[in-house]
């Protein structure tokens, strides 16, 4: 496992960014960097199961399942992932989830003289490192295009 790193800075103060990247519907413009049918289902409070949809290429609904480790709204957000949905089952054992379970996402909001510096730590396997390096920066982009334009 290892420990992915992007940052950002946005010209737009933390609580603006916050609401953006975890709103439902700019949450779907945002992630449609890693895919075009990406949303969730779930709740952002500390504590909450929250499932990280998208469709695959045969239209088939697959995704993450994870909790909400942290919450500290405009400063910092972690999520753990623990499970796949997959053929709307969710799984939570075996090998292949062995593989990522416990692994984290966290972002975290830094006030600037200018805006926000938002941060992203990422765990990730080797199979899907250079995936993440070439879409977190798209994201973060996309983000930034968003919370700086409204």
């Amino acid at each position: 496992m290892k420990t992915l790193h992007f940052e950002t800075s946005i010209n737009a103060p933390a609580k603006k960014v916050y609401d953006i990247m975890l709103n439902e519907e700019t949450f779907k413009q945002w992630t449609a960097e890693f895919s075009p049918t990406s949303r969730y289902k779930g709740s952002w409070d500390k504590g909450s199961k929250i499932i990280f949809l998208s469709d695959d290429e045969k239209g088939n609904v697959c995704g993450m399942v994870s909790r909400i480790k942290e919450n500290l709204p405009n400063e910092f957000v972690s999520i753990e992932h623990y499970g796949s949905l997959e053929d709307g089952k969710e799984i939570t054992e075996g090998e292949k989830i062995e593989a990522f379970a416990g692994m984290l996402e966290e972002y975290t909001y830094l006030p600037t003289e200018n805006g926000t510096l938002l941060k992203v730590a990422m765990d990730t396997t080797t199979e899907w490192e250079a995936y993440f390096n070439q879409t977190w920066p798209k994201a973060l982009n996309k983000i930034k295009t968003i919370c700086e334009a409204s």
